[in-house]
């Protein structure tokens, strides 16, 4: 286990400063989904080891909520700088365990740790304001203060990103955290905690309840009292089920949840950027992300020809396992995921789809799916209705854009979508007709830290980065005051 120990790992629970064991002994195998190896065996928390994830949350709350916020942006910024002195080790770890290409990876830890440099930036604006009441002339003084613990639930398909965009506003607002990341991707969450440490982080602060039981654990978790946030990045499904569990509490819920992305080429677009535009908003991570685009609607005019070159780029990409040189396309986390994304295919085509590239799953070991572009993929078919999750671009035609409108709304989702034109009035009149937390104009990236990350509808409930993400974490009290 030499990746491992190059990282102080342990493969553990870590509560209030320590490593251990669950409570039963009980261990979970996590696997390279590249080779089908095991690379280590995790403790699997069990609901009574969240209850000591709590109880040392709560003995670190008072301590880390008093301090001054210059005291924990320093600690937030420390964490930043030894997260990127030790990117290359946790990228190939990230790699090892997701089975996304090395580059995803690096590119995923410098994403990850750029939320501990932002939120350094905002732990010293928590600024409230005074005002006088119109009609009393009483003080109206208005503050913000740690709302308390806060449940985190993270993904398995940005295993240090996701749990970094939750954990660096909750630090720099004052909460103590305790975090369940995905059993399939657990240690690189894990691998962060000597990290925060040596950033001085206090025990119990941040605590780590890796579990295959996940149902029970965040369960009983979500039904204390001592839990005021819980904050959760996955499926609409799972996120249903949470807010029924956090409502017996009133416990504040920030969720992201699940997306169906429109990508919009325009008839004035230019072909080649949009093609670019495509190849990152359906590539990047492989399209095991909630922002990947879903559906392609290219206006007939420019069709054949962005379809022609979006599968020229796509079959040029390397596929392979993710820490091989020049790989860009790495193996799928899991048989599941693969099989869901031949599901669709094999959907798509049945309904008369085309296939332009890829179509068929790769042979040997590893959750290896080649990037594959459909072409006059028709409405009904399920990848315009669900998340393909995979490297999948399904493509259609429009030519009118009132039915354009329609069309990309008619979801339960808005997490995100894309348009391309040449024409910046056209597109921004456009964006507002969506219904979409994002919008990518001529850009097939809209994560940023210091952007309000977060969707309408079904697509979840808040907002992650930008000020609004330490918002999460903040209770608002107002006093009412003479002088």
């Amino acid at each position: 286990m030499k990746n491992l120990a190059d990282l102080e790992l342990k493969p553990q629970l870590y509560i209030g400063g320590a490593w251990k064991d669950s409570s039963d002994r009980s261990t979970f195998e996590v696997g390279n989904p590249a080779t089908l190896d095991v690379i280590a065996n995790v403790s699997s928390a069990t609901p009574e080891d969240g209850l000591a994830a709590l109880d040392a949350a709560q003995a670190a709350f008072a301590d880390w909520s008093r301090r001054r916020p210059r005291a924990r942006a320093e600690i937030l910024r420390k964490a930043f700088e030894l997260i990127m002195a030790q990117k290359e080790q946790l990228a190939r770890l990230i790699t090892l365990e997701n089975g996304k290409a090395l580059p995803d990876s690096l590119a995923e830890i410098a994403y990850a740790a750029e939320f501990f440099r932002w939120n350094a930036e905002e732990a010293v604006r928590n600024i409230g304001e005074v005002s006088r009441a119109p009609a009393s002339g009483a003080r109206m003084l208005v503050h913000h203060k740690p709302a308390g613990i806060a449940v985190l639930v993270t993904p398995w398909n940005y295993p240090a990103a996701m749990g970094t965009r939750k954990i660096a506003p909750a630090l720099a607002a004052g909460c103590p955290v305790v975090i369940k990341p995905a059993s399939e991707t657990p240690l690189t969450m894990l691998s962060l905690m000597p990290i925060l440490e040596a950033a001085g982080v206090p025990a119990g602060v941040v605590n780590v309840v890796p579990s295959r039981r996940a149902g029970p654990l965040v369960d009983t978790l979500l039904h204390d009292p001592r839990v005021r946030v819980v904050s959760f990045t996955g499926s609409t499904e799972v996120g249903r089920k949470l807010l029924h569990s956090a409502a017996d509490q009133v416990i504040n819920p920030a969720m992201e949840l699940g997306g169906n992305a429109p990508f919009v080429v325009l008839a004035d677009a230019d072909v080649d950027a949009a093609v670019e535009g495509a190849l990152l908003a359906k590539m990047r991570n492989l399209g095991e992300a909630c922002t990947a685009a879903n559906r392609f609607y290219v206006h007939e005019i420019l069709f054949d020809e962005f379809a022609e070159k979006l599968a020229a780029r796509m079959a040029a990409l390397k596929v392979g396992n993710g820490l091989d040189e020049g790989v860009e396309v790495g193996a799928l986390v899991n048989g599941q995921t693969r099989n869901k994304v031949i599901e669709l295919v094999e959907d798509a085509t049945s309904r008369g789809a085309r296939t332009l590239t890829g179509g068929k799953a790769v042979d040997g070991p590893g959750f290896f799916y080649p990037p594959t572009v459909l072409v006059d993929v028709p409405e009904d078919a399920k990848c315009f209705r669900e998340e393909i999750f995979g490297p999948v671009a399904a493509l259609t035609r429009f030519s009118d854009e009132e039915d354009l409108v329609r069309r990309c709304n008619d979801t339960e989702y808005g997490l995100v979508a894309y348009i391309y034109t040449k024409d910046l009035r056209r597109g921004l009149a456009l964006s507002e007709e969506l219904d979409f937390g994002m919008i990518g104009l001529n850009r097939g990236l809209v994560s940023d830290p210091a952007a309000p990350f977060g969707g309408m509808k079904q697509s979840g409930i808040g907002r992650e980065g930008a000020h609004e993400g330490m918002l999460e974490f903040l209770e608002t009290q107002y006093v009412s005051v003479e002088w």
